[in-house]
């Protein structure tokens, strides 16, 4: 740690004293004259904070602390019962505040977990070293901003606690569980988003691994049929990381000069993230003194733009393919499962004894204790899918995962200076030279420049000579399972992950091994791997850990790339010139047309409609002639007033019921020249697809919705109290690119489909002849999760009519919103 940065972390003192006063001045910059701007020694922290119609934030301050000190008083108080409850979570206090029955879960990444094994897996994740790491390695910016936060998300909790704004935040606002932050909790919180990809996946595995008794008796190779067992067994698809797409995903686009009307770049991201828990995104504009002027989104807790825009560039995210860790199996002291081989030497393990509180059903607190193990790697893990023992700790084997973003210290620096970039070309610069971007894919573009895409993300440095180098007995297994994610042996240091001399850290890969890829044209993602970031020009000879190549694409990203093929060629019948601009860029994304649909809906027709086919095994109840005839009349989309939808909704639900597709379900094979339209030719003498039509039809007449219901009455928020927020959009399994979705709603319980999942925060970016951004989106599901804000529904029920926002981005349109709000907030120096 340098000098400085030490006393900077030595200086930060959290303190709650202020003022707080509103006014109407003409911009945000007015509310900084008086004493405040007079006397900057007088004044610990000083911003304006100026909100603008649907409760966007605009923060102007002098200094990253004074930024960050706004944003965390913004926060807290659109979001204080939320961020709360995270707190008790990065810190393993769930099960003492909220019950050790209550349960866990990561929409993000498909994790479920007991409130107990929740803090456990986090007390033993979030180490020590792993907080020192962060803070002696972020730079001085991320610490004031960070610090800044907690005084300003304090500083509300204290008013709360005084009983300031009255009817806000019920659920914890006389809780005991709304506890104060410190800077540590910042860093908590930053790690658990580092791994939300990767170790927290695992959470039951890690809390639960334990080594065997020594008189445990079983076999050292696994189950020659543990395949077989695994696809018979399974109900669903196989749960990451038994598939290469988490459950969160996105799409993004960028155009340069050559693809749109006006020759000016543009620019479309739009994440599919929970709309519940702290994977929220939130909008603000944060100006900083002369070092910072951004505009965009950020997961909840963190004080800096991740998606964003500015005069000089905008940029946005998607899911990568890449995976961030590798499992590792250890060879056992048979006398003593805590040892391991190591070169030819035993090797201890590191163990720690936990503790853990546990609210119990009558109120009183009582203790459970593990111990945790790591090896030299990181965490050991027990793994089963469906109750298949996949990695097991047995006498002779165990496994441990290393986990490449425990390890990523450079993740808000990667951020920050991003935010504070000057140019185009800087942004571009520093994604490979910072090298901190856990687990998603960029895009970017800026005023007159091309279309750039980058997988420069924490990759474990595993080439495919590698993972052949070091195989155990599990390696074909888990290869059949999960193509691209390695199990290498841990008993020899050759299987080290390797060092690139570009890289920022040993054990990763460097930019040079990376893809990258930089266009006048066009460039795109949509969750599957950086093959087809255009198809003009694909991008081969990564290693598989990064992601596949030349092999077929899900039906959204094909769907993604016919959307640009069709409006660059005038195939998609839209009026006016070729190429894109903002108004057909925003009726291309909010479609909700679905790529199953053009694929099959004519020949499902065709095949068991008019009248009903034999193909159907003598099934001639009514309900198939009225679902056929509901689904002749559907328009394809899943618009709000669109009827019938519902009915293909459930028979692609019904169409792949194993863990792998039917490899009868298309006539016409993938063919890697031909991608987008291949495969195709639905095979409707499938039983698996016959079988998937009547069933659906049978769900919808015993859930008694009519078949030619309208998908605005069947859809909608499932999050939001009072009056239904209708929503528009598909799910991604059936090939959206408009996503909605309802992940665990019950057709007949629910009366239809409750979204809690899906499109989240959407930017469209372009810039003016003034060289201004000119930006439009939506948070669908808006800025706060509190009832009684007014910034509770408002931006929901704006995308819910398609009613695109403007985001305010210059002095003057600010000052022109009618429903401006400014607040200045000051909090004097400690004495």
């Amino acid at each position: 740690m340098t000098i400085n940065r030490a006393m900077l972390l030595a200086a930060m003192v959290a303190g709650t004293t202020g003022c707080l006063s509103s006014g109407g001045g003409n911009s945000a910059s007015d509310n900084l004259a008086g004493p405040a701007a007079d006397a900057p020694g007088l004044d610990r922290y000083r911003a304006t904070v100026t909100r603008t119609s649907f409760g966007i934030p605009h923060i102007e301050a002098p200094d990253f602390a004074s930024m960050g000190y706004a944003y965390g008083y913004v926060q807290a108080e659109d979001n204080l019962c939320l961020l709360a409850e995270d707190t008790l979570t990065v810190r393993g206090l769930r099960a003492r505040y909220l019950g050790g029955e209550g349960q866990y879960t990561i929409p993000a990444n498909g994790a479920v977990a007991s409130n107990v094994d929740a803090d456990f897996f986090w007390r033993t994740a979030i180490t020590d070293a792993a907080l020192e790491s962060q803070r002696s390695n972020s730079d001085p910016e991320v610490i004031e901003a960070s610090q800044g936060y907690v005084d300003g998300f304090n500083r509300y909790v204290e008013e709360i606690r005084r009983g300031e704004h009255p009817g806000r935040h019920q659920a914890c606002r006389d809780s005991d569980w709304l506890l104060p932050l410190t800077l540590d909790d910042m860093f908590r919180r930053y790690f658990r988003l580092a791994v939300l990809a990767s170790s927290s996946v695992f959470v039951e595995g890690v809390a639960n691994a334990q080594p065997p008794a020594l008189d445990f008796i079983g076999g050292e190779e696994p189950d020659e049929g543990l395949i077989d067992t695994l696809l018979n067994t399974l109900e669903g698809p196989l749960p990451f990381p038994l598939s290469r797409e988490l459950n969160i995903g996105s799409n993004m686009y960028a155009f340069g000069s050559e693809t749109t009307r006006d020759g000016q770049s543009l620019l479309f991201g739009n994440p599919h993230f929970p709309w519940e828990k702290t994977e929220r995104l939130y909008l603000a504009h944060l100006k900083v003194g002369d070092q910072a002027e951004i505009m965009g989104a950020a997961l909840y807790g963190l004080p800096a733009v991740l998606i964003g825009f500015n005069e000089h560039f905008a940029w946005s995210h998607t899911v990568s393919t890449a995976f961030r860790f590798s499992f590792y199996e250890l060879t056992l002291n048979p006398a003593d499962p805590t040892q391991y081989f190591f070169d030819g030497e035993l090797v201890d393990m590191t163990s720690e004894d936990i503790t853990v509180e546990v609210l119990e059903a009558d109120g009183s607190v009582t203790e459970q204790t593990r111990t945790l193990y790591h090896s030299h790697y990181g965490p050991m893990l027990e793994f089963a899918v469906s109750g298949v023992p996949v990695l097991s700790w047995s006498p002779l084997k165990a496994y441990t995962l290393r986990d490449a973003n425990a390890e990523n210290d450079r993740l808000l620096n990667q951020f920050f200076r991003w935010n504070q970039a000057s140019s185009f070309e800087e942004f571009v610069e520093l994604h490979g030279s910072v090298l901190g971007v856990p687990w998603v894919n960029t895009i970017a573009t800026g005023p007159g420049k091309p279309a750039y895409y980058g997988d420069l993300t924490v990759v474990p440095n595993v080439t495919d000579e590698l993972a052949m180098q070091c195989p155990t007995a599990l390696t074909p297994v888990l290869g059949a399972l999960m193509p691209g994610l390695p199990i290498l042996d841990g008993s020899r240091s050759d299987c080290d992950w390797g060092i690139d001399a570009d890289a920022p850290a040993p054990g990763v890969f460097g930019p040079g091994n990376l893809p990258t890829l930089s266009r006048n044209d066009w460039v795109h993602n949509c969750n599957d791997s950086y093959w087809l970031t255009n198809p003009d020009e694909p991008l081969t000879g990564f290693a598989s850990i990064i992601g596949d190549e030349e092999a077929a694409r899900t039906l959204r990203t094909r769907l993604c790339i016919a959307h640009v093929e069709e409006r660059l060629n005038g195939a998609d019948g839209r009026a006016g010139s070729l190429g894109f601009d903002m108004d057909n860029l925003q009726d291309v994304v909010l479609e909700s047309s679905l790529m199953s649909e053009r694929l099959a809906r004519e020949s499902v027709v065709t095949a068991y409609c008019n009248p009903v086919s034999e193909l159907l095994g003598g099934v001639t109840q009514t309900g198939i002639a009225e679902a056929c005839d509901a689904l002749e009349a559907w328009d394809g989309t899943y618009n709000l007033d669109s009827r019938g939808g519902h009915i293909w909704r459930e028979f692609w639900a019904r169409l792949n019921p194993l863990p792998v597709p039917s490899p009868l379900q298309w006539l016409v094979p993938f063919n890697a020249n031909d991608p987008v339209n291949t495969p195709r030719m639905l095979n409707v003498a499938d039983p698996i697809t016959i079988q998937a039509f009547v069933g659906a039809v049978q769900a919808i007449q015993s859930a008694g919705i009519p078949f030619d219901a309208r998908m605005g009455d069947l859809q909608r928020s499932g999050i939001h109290e009072g009056a239904a927020i209708p929503v528009f959009g598909g799910e991604s399994f059936e090939g959206a690119f408009t996503i909605a979705s309802s992940r665990d709603s019950n057709l007949e319980e629910a009366q239809g489909y409750s979204v809690t999942y899906g499109n989240s925060y959407i930017q469209t970016v372009t810039w003016g002849d003034d060289g201004n951004p000119i930006a439009e989106g939506f948070v669908t599901y808006s800025q706060s999760t509190d009832p009684a804000s007014p910034y509770y529904r408002d931006m929901t029920e704006a995308y819910s009519n398609k009613e695109w926002i403007r985001f305010p981005y210059t002095e003057q349109e600010i000052r022109q919103d009618p429903a401006r709000v400014v607040v200045r907030l000051n909090e004097p120096a400690t004495p």
